[in-house]
Formats: structure tokens, C-alpha cells, sequence
């Protein structure tokens, strides 16, 4: 029988498994947006959509170790920009006390549905905030350096749930 380091050894990134990756994020101007160094990784659960699948795609096969620079374009990150995506709201939707400022971002809940959705402030028009609803990285071609510092198979638990436990605790 062998042991679970030798095991781990011969993991390689698939489905079922739960990736610690280090990594670096910039956009085509060269601009460093996110980053997970290798001493407080990003986990997640391969196979689950907990990642973009242009990132997951790549990532496939790779092991312990292994590194390697890799391109997304917006198809398969955030996907393009939607130009019908944006919703003038009047001011006074808007709590009394709340500063609005261009950029800045807003949670909202859609009427009927309570769905949450992310939406940032485009511009401050006479008659309300023009709101853009698609994603901030919405058509934008992403560029990450990818190491892969840790490989385990998932828990039963983190599989039925769809995401990664890194604490260890259930959620």
C-alpha cells in the first residue's frame, strides 16, 4: 500500500480534485489585477465551474510544480461586453445617504426574482445613475501565470457541495 504523499505525487489536475494554485492576473495593458501567492493559495474544486473554463481547461493534466503562462480570451473568461447590459436608475432608488461616484460598485437584488446582482456606476446623467450590469472583466483578454503548489482528492462532501473546504469545516 502505498502512502498518501507518494500518492499525492501522482495526481495530476482532473476532475474531483481539489487545486491550491498559485497565481498572478493581468490585463492586455500589462496591469496586475489579482494575484494568489503560493503560501495562501486559491482552492478550489476541479470539475465545478468554481473557475472560468478557459483557466480549468488549461490547467488540466498539470501537476504539483508545474507552471505555465496562459491566455483567456473573453469567450471563455467573462465573456464579451453586452451593450444592452446597462439600466438607467433614478436617484432616488438610491438610499438617501449612499455617495454615488462613478466606478463604483453596487450589489443590487432584482425585483421578483431576489437574485443578486453585481452592477458598477458608467455615469452620473442628470436623470439617474446609468448602471453597467456585465461583469468588470466583461470582454477583457485575461493573462495568468499559473503555478500549481497543491493536489488532493475532493471529500465526498466538497463534491456533493461543489466547491473546495479549505478550512476543512463544512459550509
Amino acid at each position: 500500500m502505498k502512502d498518501d504523499t507518494a500518492q499525492r505525487d501522482d495526481l495530476s489536475v482532473g476532475d474531483g480534485l481539489v487545486v491550491s494554485l498559485a497565481y498572478s492576473l493581468r490585463l492586455d495593458d500589462g496591469e496586475e489585477i489579482d494575484n494568489a501567492a503560493g503560501d495562501d493559495p486559491l482552492v478550489y474544486l476541479h470539475g465545478a465551474q468554481n473557475i472560468i473554463p478557459g483557466l480549468e481547461r488549461e490547467l488540466t493534466g498539470l501537476k504539483i510544480g508545474d507552471a505555465r503562462s496562459v491566455t483567456v480570451s473573453p469567450g471563455d473568461a467573462y465573456g464579451e461586453m453586452d451593450p444592452d447590459a446597462f439600466e438607467l436608475v433614478p436617484y432616488d432608488a438610491f438610499p438617501g445617504d449612499l455617495e454615488l461616484e462613478e466606478g463604483m460598485g453596487l450589489r443590487m437584488v432584482e425585483s421578483g426574482t431576489g437574485r443578486q446582482m453585481e452592477a458598477y456606476i458608467s455615469e452620473l446623467r442628470d436623470d439617474g445613475a446609468l448602471l453597467d450590469l456585465n461583469h468588470p472583466l466583461a470582454g477583457e483578454t485575461l493573462h495568468f501565470n499559473v503555478e500549481v503548489v497543491g493536489l488532493r482528492r475532493a471529500t465526498s462532501e466538497e463534491i456533493a457541495h461543489g466547491h473546495a473546504h479549505s478550512d476543512g469545516h463544512t459550509h
